[in-house]
């Protein structure tokens, strides 16, 4: 299917920084930036991907190795970016991880994990670069939340705690920040079909019974995320901020 996507002039020229930037939605991610003529500066625990995903670029952009539950190490990757890119224009928060997990069996350490793996670098990326923003009088913040909760879905609640946390990180800092005309927002994926769920978990009875949940008939492609967040990142978007932009297909 040839797919016809806006063009955001806006974007031209900005840096734009993507945790979890080496895979799915990720990945998409950094490419429609990339296609927009932005200098995209990206971070991932996979170094391998990222150095490929890299090199298929053309343009100016620039990626770091980065275990995000590493405050101190984000710190000093955002800053590195920085440097090479220029301050950001544009953050979207997207590194996470839904692993599977009993109630039962999560113990306290794994707790913290899940919230260090999901939520806490958002906070403190924000905290990184929002400075800049602030200096410059602009800028967009992009978090990635999940359906997973808005569904009551069950199999993750450490992951789905996390997720709801987005809402109010994105909110809060929306208050925090808008004085300064700095836009946050959360945009929502549902059950979005990136090669890990089709690895893990995507079989044709449990992708039936999804679509038969959304209003629209078709799997939802990361391609679909990737293009909700550029648009909330452009100028496109000047007055939209504290919202939840869902891209799920209609589910319920």
């Amino acid at each position: 299917m040839t797919r016809d996507f806006a063009t955001y002039p806006s974007l031209n020229g900005k840096t734009v920084i993507i945790t979890g930037g080496a895979g799915g939605i990720g990945a998409e991610t950094v490419r429609a930036f990339a296609a927009q003529g932005a200098k995209v500066g990206f971070l991932d625990i996979n170094a391998d991907a990222g150095h490929a995903l890299l090199a298929e670029l053309d343009g100016e952009h620039a990626f770091s190795q980065c275990d995000l539950r590493d405050i101190e190490a984000l710190r000093e990757a955002l800053y590195q970016l920085s440097e090479e890119l220029g301050a950001a224009h544009v953050l979207v928060n997207n590194a996470a991880h839904d692993d599977r997990h009993d109630w039962r069996e999560v113990t306290p350490d794994y707790w913290d994990e899940r919230m260090a793996t999901n939520i806490r670098h958002m906070f403190f990326a924000i905290q990184s670069v929002a400075p800049a923003m602030i200096e410059r009088g602009s800028g967009s913040i992009i978090n990635l939340g999940s359906n997973s909760w808005w569904e009551a879905g069950a199999g993750f609640p450490a992951y789905a705690t996390a997720k709801s946390a987005v809402h109010g990180l994105t909110r809060t800092m929306a208050r925090e920040l808008g004085d300064h005309r700095i836009r946050v927002n959360t945009v929502v994926p549902g059950w979005i079909m990136t090669e890990r769920q089709k690895d893990l978990w995507v079989t044709p009875e449990a992708l039936a019974k999804q679509v038969d949940r959304q209003c629209l008939p078709d799997p939802i492609d990361p391609v679909y995320v990737a293009r909700m967040v550029v648009f909330l990142a452009s100028d496109d978007a000047a007055m939209c901020s504290a919202g939840n932009f869902m891209v799920e297909g209609g589910s319920i």
